[in-house]
This record gives structure tokens, C-alpha cells and sequence, in this order.
């Protein structure tokens, strides 16, 4: 049995509604990392939040450790895009908060060494007591990290992590992200959604396509068989890296190909988020 088992996961919003995900069916092994990629706007969040208990499905069920989610997800930790840090604490205080929400037995004490230690880990050790609007933006994110392995989660939901992030800070942070996972005592079991497929490269064990919505469902999953950790000048030279890398982009191309030749005279279609440009260097 897998750890995480979802089945027939439909939601919609709205009156008229407007289907958003129809009958998406996900299965996540313990200790496994899934990224979920796809085109911006096309239901990656929701399905985060129907996995992590934050909203509700219409239809499906979904099960964590053989137990029926009925809500919140309590084993879990979430890392957003937008940090979701109370502005009036310091990054110490905010840390203490989540792990005093999941370790509520422990002292006032043990759970400020908890939220030190990780913010340490995270590189924050002189920063600890300064408030969000005194921190940069990769700081900021590093404390959302830190708080979600303070609580010492067994499912890890990271919502775009890194999005607003620049090129170097992300670079640093994916290593942070990647190191924590390997060095958790217990198996961190993770699913991410991105559009980025350099960084579900990084990180991963599996990519899974998502197909462009409206209805948008779930393709073929992509195997990641490299060794951890990873550099982004290996995935550039490997050669199991560059065919997963095409296979993902050939898995969206034919998605949006797909979507595109629904006739739907009604709706403007966006620019994707993965250009030709990206096929054909994935390609080459």
C-alpha cells in the first residue's frame, strides 16, 4: 500500500462552475519525492490543497498511511510561495508557533531549542530574532523551511517554493531543501508542484505531468534514477537526465496540443508556461 493514495479527485469552483481537476488518481510511495509540473493556472495548487486536507473534493477519496483524510492533514507541513510568515514575530517566534501547534506536549523551552536548531540548520543563526519585513526574501522562505522540519512532518506539501525567488537564491535554497530531506531522521515524504522542470530534475524521484486545464488531470510519471544529490551541471550533461527532461516536455506539449484543439471559442488561450524554445532544448 502506498503512503499517500488518491483516487478520482474531481473539484470544481464557482457558479457556473468551472471544473478544475476531473478524476485525478495519485499514489506517493513512503520516503518518495513527487513533483507534480505543469502550466501555470492549471489546477497544481488545488490538488496540493485537496492532498494536504486544506479544501475539500467534490468526489474521491484520499488516504495517508492507510487512514481516510477527513481534514487537515496532520502529519504534514506546507511550504508556500508567499513565505506566510506572522509579520509581528520574529523568525524564531513564528518557527515555535507551528511546532508548538504539533508538539503541544513539549515545554515552551524544548520547542524554542526545536525552532533554533532548524533555523541554524537553514543558515539563519544570527537572524533568529529578527521579524519577516527585516529579513530578504530568500531569508524569509528560509524560514518557512525551517518551520516546516521543525514540526518533524512525515509529508512534506511545497506549494512553488521557490517562484519568487532569484536564480541564485533559489539555486542555494533547493540545495538547503534537498539536504534536509536526506538528513531528516525519518523519511520525509514529499510532493511538490512546479513549473520548472530543472527543479523537479533536481529534486526528484518522479515528475508527473499535469494536463492543461479546464478538467485537468494527471499523465505518465517520469522517472528520475539519478543518484541524490544532484547538480544542475550534471542534469545538464546527463544523458537519463536530458531524456527525462525531453519526456516531461513532450508529455505538456502534447497536452497543450491537446487543449488547444478542444474547440472552445469562448476562451483566450494564455501563453504556456513551457515555450518551443524549451522543447527543443530539451530535445538536443
Amino acid at each position: 500500500m502506498a503512503f499517500i493514495e488518491a483516487h478520482g479527485l474531481s473539484k470544481s469552483f464557482g457558479s457556473p462552475s468551472r471544473h478544475v481537476l476531473d478524476r485525478v488518481s495519485l499514489t506517493v510511495e513512503r520516503g518518495e519525492f513527487v513533483s507534480i509540473v505543469g502550466f501555470m493556472g492549471c489546477g497544481k495548487s488545488t490538488l496540493l490543497n485537496l492532498l494536504a486536507g486544506v479544501t475539500q473534493p467534490d468526489t474521491g477519496a484520499i488516504n495517508i498511511d492507510g487512514t481516510p483524510l477527513t481534514g487537515i492533514a496532520r502529519q504534514a507541513s506546507i511550504v508556500f510561495q508567499n513565505y506566510s510568515l506572522l509579520p509581528w514575530f520574529s523568525a524564531v517566534e513564528n518557527v515555535r508557533l507551528a511546532v508548538d501547534a504539533a508538539h503541544p506536549q513539549w515545554s515552551r523551552a524544548e520547542q524554542k531549542d526545536q525552532s533554533e536548531r532548524y533555523l541554524r540548520l537553514v543558515g539563519l543563526g544570527n537572524a533568529m530574532h529578527k521579524r519577516p519585513s527585516q529579513l530578504s526574501g530568500g531569508m524569509r522562505q528560509r524560514v518557512a523551511i525551517a518551520r516546516a522540519f521543525a514540526t518533524e512532518p512525515e509529508v512534506l506539501f511545497l506549494d512553488e517554493p521557490f517562484g519568487a525567488l532569484d536564480a541564485l537564491t533559489r539555486g542555494s535554497l533547493q540545495q538547503e531543501l534537498a539536504r534536509l530531506c536526506s538528513e531528516a531522521g525519518r523519511p520525509v515524504t514529499t510532493v511538490m508542484i512546479t513549473n520548472n522542470i530543472d527543479e523537479a530534475l533536481l529534486l526528484s524521484d518522479r515528475i508527473i505531468p499535469m494536463t492543461k486545464g479546464p478538467r485537468a488531470t494527471l499523465g505518465a510519471s517520469v522517472a528520475v534514477d539519478l543518484a541524490k544529490p544532484r547538480s544542475a551541471d550534471q542534469l545538464a550533461h546527463d544523458e537519463q537526465a536530458i531524456v527525462a527532461r525531453a519526456h516531461v516536455v513532450e508529455c505538456l506539449s502534447d497536452h497543450l496540443r491537446a487543449s488547444r484543439s478542444r474547440p472552445n471559442p469562448t476562451r483566450q488561450e494564455p501563453p504556456p508556461a513551457f515555450s518551443s524554445a524549451a522543447v527543443e532544448k530539451a530535445r538536443v
